[in-house]
């Protein structure tokens, strides 16, 4: 998606009320898309859950973001004011984050490539024109809950990512201060461990978390090679997602769930899922019981934008009623 830089749109600044006597500035950019925007949809995949200490929605509608970034830990505030995306970066991270904000926001992304042959897919583009894929370009956060939601329900994973993160993180870097204050970073957000720290935790930290020995063996595994990793995000997600799954452990669904954030993968449709083709096959042809070669099959016509196409289904609410019970959630923390 095209569009052009602010007059002006790099500096620094000093935001809200001082909590402390001298306050972290903060470095500023701001960037003008062209056609609509949607900052909760396009920023939205990258949540973990609704307390994820990496990421947090403010009420004024600001998305706080945490990243260990090549240059190292940096928090970034993205909003949206007049139209144009405004973000204030802190940390060591910082300029690295400004540097990729545009492509967060979507403006690798070329949502006019999509041609809906379906009413479903039309109607609900029509009404959400502000979608567009972020896009990252950081590989390892994006992975490391991946693995995390490998066979257990979405709250088990956000448990476990959020108790590791706290123990095992750094705090944020940025403008902390008392609740409350407009504008101020959400309290109780942290960077997520550096490959080394996640490579020390012990076994029964893990369990304490609720992550189960496969799943842990895999994070380990990934981040004894994170460096090759983090490389990937310079590839095409095809590529990017064949040096994922070296790693034993990570198969496609992982990959896939990865290079759509890191890489804005428009084509990486996520197979394997327990849901997903039931929810395609219901929406597109109204097959409940579709398995991942039926959803394959219904999304060919879409090829190059199959992740887009799901994520249009997703946001249209044509899902089948649920019939058979939520998967059990387990306790490996008691064992």
């Amino acid at each position: 998606m095209a569009g052009r830089f602010a007059p002006g749109s790099v500096g620094t600044a000093v935001r809200g009320v001082l909590p402390r006597p001298v306050r972290a500035a903060a470095r500023v950019r701001t960037w003008v898309p062209e056609g609509a925007l949607e900052l909760r949809l396009v920023l939205g995949p990258l949540r973990r859950g609704p307390v994820d200490p990496t990421f947090r929605a403010a009420p004024d509608g600001a998305m706080w973001r945490v990243s260990r970034t090549p240059g190292g830990p940096g928090t970034l505030r993205v909003s949206l004011v007049d139209g144009a995306v405004r973000g204030e970066a802190w940390g060591p991270g910082a300029e690295w984050l400004l540097e990729r904000l545009p492509e967060l926001a979507g403006a690798a992304d070329d949502p006019s490539a999509f041609a809906p042959r379906h009413r479903l897919l039309a109607l609900t583009r029509h009404r959400r024109p502000g979608l567009r894929l972020t896009r990252t370009g950081l590989v390892m956060e994006s992975l490391i809950p991946s693995i995390l939601e490998q066979k257990v329900t979405t709250d088990e994973a956000y448990r476990a990512w959020r108790a590791l993160v706290r123990k095992f993180g750094d705090p944020a870097p940025g403008p902390a201060g008392p609740t409350g204050v407009p504008g101020g970073m959400p309290r109780g957000m942290y960077v997520m461990p550096a490959a080394r720290t996640w490579a020390l935790i012990p076994s029964w930290e893990w369990h304490q978390a609720g992550v189960d020995d496969k799943r842990a063996s895999t994070i380990l595994r990934a981040v004894r090679v994170a460096a090759r990793l983090e490389e990937a995000a310079g590839m095409p997600p095809r590529q990017a997602q064949a040096r994922l799954e070296r790693v034993p452990g990570v198969g496609p669904w992982t990959s896939a769930e990865t290079v759509q954030r890191s890489h804005g993968a428009a084509d990486a449709v996520t197979v394997g899922d327990l849901h997903l083709p039931g929810i395609v096959g219901y929406a597109l042809a109204g097959d409940r019981h579709a398995d991942d070669a039926a959803m394959l099959e219904l999304l060919e016509p879409y090829a190059g934008q199959r992740h887009r196409a799901a994520r249009l289904i997703l946001l249209s609410g044509q899902v089948p009623a649920r019939r058979a019970p939520r998967m059990p959630r387990g306790d490996i923390g008691r064992l």
